[in-house]
């Protein structure tokens, strides 16, 4: 399978669930030459754990986040003491958020455990990776109330152009994924217009979201250059000043230096 290289600028994969797509991830770390490194996300406990593993395997190459997901929120109890454990040696808490679209877990369970994920991520001083389905005004009004919004990362954004501007207003970054090269991608694409490219990183969402022409297949982090053309085509910007800046984004946001995160 051909790696998917539009610049010699290298690019960042700021969502990649390496440890739930269950082909190896040395295959896929191999094929993306032009990826310098990803976040791996948990959603639970376990692939918390295994985003760890992960890293401390790939250092340098793989960052760990650790948190829950909204799908899973009534685990918290259970699984908190874990996950904070974990965020320590992370460097974000996430994947946390709300998802009103499946609601897998009552609004109650996600809305106490999204919360509490804010709190760690700010005792941690460590960004917030925040996945918002269905539930802009609730996820607007937590970090509002928390202050929270300059440490959020707005995972696979795909709120329209008034959403955006809202949350620009928190001090958020976007960070963009398959759905912004959808054929039916044109709300999100219109959202990113008004997102500064300083505000803004790339993701693939490994293995959803695959962006054409390889839809149909498991997404994995070659791709994400796909998602970083499709932002060159809305800001009228070449695909290496996307990857420049939409990397020092993530490196910026992530703390990564070239051994490692601080």
């Amino acid at each position: 399978m051909a790696v998917v290289s539009s610049t010699d600028a290298g690019w960042v994969d700021t969502h990649c669930h390496l440890q739930l797509d269950g082909r190896p991830p040395v295959e896929l770390l191999d094929r993306a030459a032009a990826v310098d490194w990803v976040v791996a996300p948990g959603v639970d406990l376990e692939s918390s754990c295994a985003a760890l593993l992960l890293a401390a395997r790939h250092p340098g190459r793989v960052l760990a986040a650790s948190g829950l997901h909204p799908h899973v929120a009534d685990r918290w109890p259970d699984e908190a003491e874990g996950i904070a454990e974990a965020a320590r040696h992370s460097v974000a808490v996430g994947e946390t958020g709300l998802d009103f679209y499946r609601n897998l877990s009552s609004r109650n369970h996600q809305l106490a455990s999204f919360r509490a994920q804010i709190e760690l991520a700010a005792e941690l001083s460590k960004p917030l990776v925040v996945h918002c389905r269905d539930a802009f005004s609730d996820v607007y009004r937590l970090l509002e109330e928390t202050g929270a919004g300059p440490a959020a990362v707005m995972h696979c954004w795909t709120g329209g152009p008034r959403w955006t501007r809202r949350f620009l207003g928190l001090g958020v970054h976007f960070s963009f994924a398959g759905p912004v090269a959808f054929p039916n991608g044109d709300t999100v694409r219109r959202a990113a217009a008004v997102v500064p490219p300083t505000r803004a990183m790339v993701e693939t969402d490994t293995p959803y979201l695959t962006p054409p022409p390889h839809r149909g297949k498991p997404n994995e982090p070659a791709w994400v250059a796909l998602v970083g053309e499709a932002l060159a085509g809305v800001w009228g910007m070449d695909p290496g000043e996307v990857a420049s800046i939409t990397s020092e984004n993530a490196r910026r946001v992530f703390a990564h230096a070239e051994d490692g995160p601080s």
